[in-house]
């Protein structure tokens, strides 16, 4: 049988319990919190008391934590390369209500939300040159990106199960650092929408588990593979107007480890966290291939962490458009 068609065959048995994935891993809508429920009402007398603060707060944040604040703004924002995506991989089929296709449209409203938040955040603290952001998130959508897992399952489900726990943990970063800067409101968001995005990992990883349990070889194989060409970020494509495809990206990453919001040591660490949670030391009867591949993935975070000794992150020496100061 070919490798394709076994990978639908596996898509299909896990399909059967996706009803109780889907309630297990997404709340329902009614209960949910919306971006209205963490910014001031328009319509309250107090409205321009509490945009007023907004702002006093953002002035006093540091420039790097914002910038990198806009920069996981437009991330969230380029959700349609995202869903179109995850819709094209082999086994999910959205011309019918299956399964698949009920989890890829209900984690696209849930995640629909951060970036709604987040702009809408931005937009009242009066620090950001909401054009230049909006060209940014333009460019970011029309560049697409190619995070080299093909129309694979596996290899999806092992990049969405690392993707998603980068995330929370730069949301949460910038959530720890705002509260200590005295901006309570900001971290509040942050942390929230972080939350999601640890509720978003752990649905990805079991995933990537169960079809372990069916496919252990392949799915080995599909992980070996992913963490050779390294996890790129959704971002990778960052530009401002005037740039070419990617010119930002390397500035926004720099600003990102300069505040400890996200680092190399992060990167790290997920891995080993993802090596934990799938058991990867302790599968037995794999072909030599995945023995192989097993080999390579419980070497490699001491790999990384040789690595990352020798890299240094350099000084800004770039002033964003997206930041009025």
């Amino acid at each position: 049988m070919k490798l394709s068609n076994i990978r639908i065959e596996v898509m299909q048995t896990l399909e059967k319990s996706m009803d109780e994935l889907l309630t297990k891993y997404l709340k329902p809508i009614e209960e949910n919190w919306q971006p209205s429920d963490l910014l001031p009402d328009s319509t309250d007398p107090n409205f321009m008391e509490e945009v007023k603060e907004i702002q006093e707060l953002a002035r006093e944040m540091d420039y790097d934590l914002f910038t990198v604040l806009v920069g996981d703004t437009i991330t969230e924002e380029a959700l349609p390369t995202y869903e179109s995506w995850l819709m094209s991989v082999q086994g999910i089929d959205q011309e019918q209500a299956n399964g698949w296709s009920k989890w890829i449209r209900g984690w696209t409203a849930e995640e629909n939300r951060h970036g709604d938040l987040l702009n809408r955040y931005l937009y009242l603290s009066g620090r950001v040159n909401m054009r230049q952001m909006e060209v940014s998130t333009q460019f970011l959508i029309s560049d697409g990106f190619d995070i080299g897992t093909g129309y694979d399952p596996y290899k999806n489900f092992v990049y969405t199960s690392f993707q998603e726990l980068a995330t929370n943990v730069s949301h949460r970063r910038v959530g720890t650092y705002s509260r200590k800067a005295g901006n309570k409101k900001l971290a509040k968001i942050c942390n929230t929408i972080a939350g999601d995005e640890a509720r978003h990992a752990t649905a990805y990883m079991e995933f990537v588990r169960r079809i372990f349990e069916i496919d252990p070889s392949e799915m080995m194989l599909a992980f070996e593979d992913m963490m050779r060409k390294k996890i790129v970020m959704p971002a990778m494509f960052l530009r401002e107007s005037g740039q070419s495809i990617g010119g930002l990206w390397e500035d926004f990453s720099d600003a990102a480890q300069r505040t400890m919001v996200y680092t190399t040591h992060d990167y790290i660490n997920i891995l080993k966290s993802l090596i934990d949670d799938w058991n990867i030391d302790k599968f037995r009867d794999l072909n030599d291939s995945a023995e192989n591949a097993r080999d390579y993935l419980m070497a490699l975070p001491q790999r990384l962490e040789r690595i990352s000794q020798r890299i240094s992150v350099p000084e800004r020496d770039h002033n964003f458009k997206w930041l009025n100061s």
